[in-house]
């Protein structure tokens, strides 16, 4: 099934806590320099950072790191920490006296989960997760479950949610990955619906499934956000419900720029795209189908959540 580090150049570091009343994290998506990005959000719940400078009328094209965290829209001051690592090895948008590190990131909601609702993640935390991703040899294995971003989270209000990947090769040589942390009102299709009791019963719906996509080939800033759009779709393929108010799905693309398309004519340019995009809803079920079959249960002070088990295609 492969991992988004398949894409050559991709690297992913996880930072996350689990004991003294945490049970959350941060994983950093770190791309080779030069890598083009656009976001799609989805839900009608979104915690996020710095995303309208993904948008394609925006000045910047390259993305440094990618952030996905807990500690809802407390845990997005991690990417304050990605950004220092990144300042600090002379990424970002050259400016004046230095660099600018465009470091957008999305959040779950996770707060209380192990017990504290206190505990979620900082700036500290996510500087050792961009130290620990750049540490990775180029296509390393994944942490997938209950590590980074996804060590808290929960689907369907019972059960434990978790980190998945998975990647396609087209024949054309375009690698297409994807990253998952699955943190959704939603189940997989197929599940059984949990009898909540408990704290789930109690608990708001507050839910998000958060992704990135990342393809070796060339696109450009309106093509990733095209992409990131029709990835939106592998979540409706596998989660339902999904995109609903209490989610705040949020589909990040990069383009890495090594391989080209075919661009010959405006049709082979269509198609090239089409079956890109295509392939990127595919691998964003796969990723999300992963997360869930990865994750293990967890019994904290604040409830206990099962797992689903089994392997979901």
């Amino acid at each position: 099934m492969g991992t988004i580090t398949d894409v050559p150049g991709i690297r992913v570091g996880h930072q996350q806590k689990t004991d003294g009343g945490w049970l959350s994290g941060v994983t950093v998506v770190l791309p080779p320099q030069g890598t083009v990005g656009s976001v799609d959000v989805g839900g009608g719940g979104p915690a996020t950072h710095e995303t309208d400078a993904l948008e394609p009328s925006t000045l910047t094209s390259a993305v440094d790191a990618v952030v996905l965290t807990g500690g809802s829209a407390y845990g997005l001051v991690t990417a304050h920490g990605v950004q220092r690592w990144c300042e600090e090895n002379g990424r970002g948008f050259a400016v004046p006296g230095g660099v600018v590190p465009i470091v957008p990131a999305a959040a779950i909601f996770d707060l209380g989960r192990g017990g504290d609702f206190t505990a979620r993640p900082d700036a500290g935390m996510g500087y050792e997760a961009a130290a620990a991703a750049a540490a990775q040899e180029d296509r390393h294995d994944v942490g997938r479950g209950n590590v980074g971003a996804g060590t808290g989270a929960v689907i369907g209000r019972t059960y434990k949610g978790g980190v998945g990947t998975a990647s396609l090769t087209l024949d054309n040589g375009v690698v297409v990955g994807a990253l998952a942390v699955v943190n959704a009102l939603g189940l997989p299709f197929g599940t059984p619906e949990p009898g909540v009791s408990g704290t789930g019963a109690d608990a708001p719906p507050l839910n998000t499934t958060l992704v990135v996509v990342a393809t070796n080939a060339v696109l450009d800033k309106t093509e990733c956000k095209r992409t990131a759009s029709a990835a939106q779709a592998g979540i409706a393929r596998s989660l339902n419900p999904s995109h609903t108010l209490a989610d705040g799905d949020t589909v990040f693309c990069l383009a890495t720029r090594a391989l080209d398309l075919d661009r010959s004519t405006e049709a082979a340019r269509q198609v090239s795209l089409i079956t890109l995009q295509s392939a990127a809803a595919d691998v964003v079920r796969l990723a999300i189908l992963d997360g869930v079959s990865s994750a293990e249960a967890v019994s904290t002070p604040a409830g206990e959540y099962g797992a689903v088990g089994g392997s979901l295609r």
